[in-house]
């Protein structure tokens, strides 16, 4: 782990010295990780949500979006398809939608882990304690748990009123549960600072996480902040990177949003300190209208392509494709 102060965060975020931090952050990454890149396969099988978050077009009062709830069959298919083609990791993703009920839930946790030798992570919201320990003790080995701010009044206002504390507790409810947690921010949310996104930093890295997702943020056009000013890419990659110097073990991924600004953004983002890319195999009939910001999901091909696609833009940077589920190598030391 690299010790950096406040106000040596601020200087990086600032742009103070990119080609040192972000080589300093793909050395680290090498020496934990090699040269693996860790896929994780996200079934978003509902875009049904009950929150009212000022940021995302899946938000309820959306009533310009085509909403669909995949059956139970075809969340387990798409998943197994994934796995099939080679993916070791499946991300059940999905709104806050509470008509799934735990026992469905379940049933798509078992038949997965059944048929495939894959780790099963799950991002579903604010789902009871008691639900994510059930689910736990049915097979899910993972679970993700955004922040999108590490402000309580930010989060507040971005999330209509809704409690930071609340969901601090939910996602160290997780950790104790013996989840491996992820979580993360956006980066570049309306009259956000830099010493905020360096707060974020310090804050991300004291919850010891195994997973740290960090991506710009993008107005969508149904939402309040539809007018707001973009995200910045490259503010994105400094916070990534330099969530790889203060919390080295930890999975970061090269956001899906960093493609929405470059259509190299992840590649970039690999070279930068990241070394997990998360392609979506929710059906294509469905896979546009899991539209949180614009442009997400914006290509749409079968399965089996999209893997074979992130596998071949993996090793075009000479990286490879890792054939482990990508457990977090906390206890391996940085040399």
């Amino acid at each position: 782990m690299v010790s950096l102060a406040s106000d040596e965060l601020i200087y990086y975020l600032n742009g103070g010295d990119d080609e040192e931090l972000f080589s300093l952050a793909d050395s680290v990454r090498g020496n934990v990780f090699g040269r693996e890149v860790y896929l994780r396969a996200i079934v978003e099988f509902s875009n049904v949500c009950n929150k009212k978050c000022n940021y995302c077009g899946l938000r309820a009062p959306n009533s310009n979006i085509n909403r669909y709830r995949m059956d139970v069959d075809s969340i387990v298919a798409s998943a197994c398809q994934a796995a099939e083609a080679g993916a070791r990791t499946i991300v059940l993703q999905s709104g806050d939608d509470f008509s799934y009920s735990t026992l469905q839930i379940e049933e798509i946790i078992r038949r997965i882990k059944d048929s495939y030798d894959v780790a099963v992570t799950l991002s579903l919201g604010d789902r009871s304690i008691g639900e994510y320990e059930h689910w736990f003790n049915c097979g899910a080995d993972r679970c993700l748990i955004k922040l999108e701010t590490t402000a309580p009044d930010i989060y507040a206002k971005i999330r209509c009123g809704e409690k930071f504390h609340d969901r601090i507790t939910l996602l160290r409810s997780v950790q104790e549960i013996g989840y491996e947690v992820g979580s993360g921010i956006i980066v570049g949310l309306p009259d956000y600072s830099v010493e905020q996104l360096a707060d974020d930093l310090i804050f991300l890295a004291g919850l010891e996480l195994d997973m740290i997702a960090a991506g710009p943020f993008v107005p969508h056009p149904e939402t309040p902040f539809s007018s707001s000013t973009e995200g910045d890419i490259n503010l994105s990659f400094r916070f990534t990177a330099l969530a790889r110097l203060l919390s080295p073990f930890s999975n970061i991924p090269a956001t899906s949003a960093l493609d929405s600004f470059d259509p190299e953004g992840r590649a970039k983002g690999l070279l930068r300190g990241c070394n997990v890319i998360m392609p979506s195999v929710t059906p294509v009939a469905r896979r546009g209208d899991y539209n949180i910001y614009p442009g997400k999901n914006s290509i749409s091909v079968d399965v089996t392509d999209t893997i074979s696609r992130a596998e071949e833009l993996i090793r075009s940077l000479d990286f490879v494709p890792s054939a482990t589920k990508g457990s977090v190598r906390r206890m391996n030391n940085v040399e």
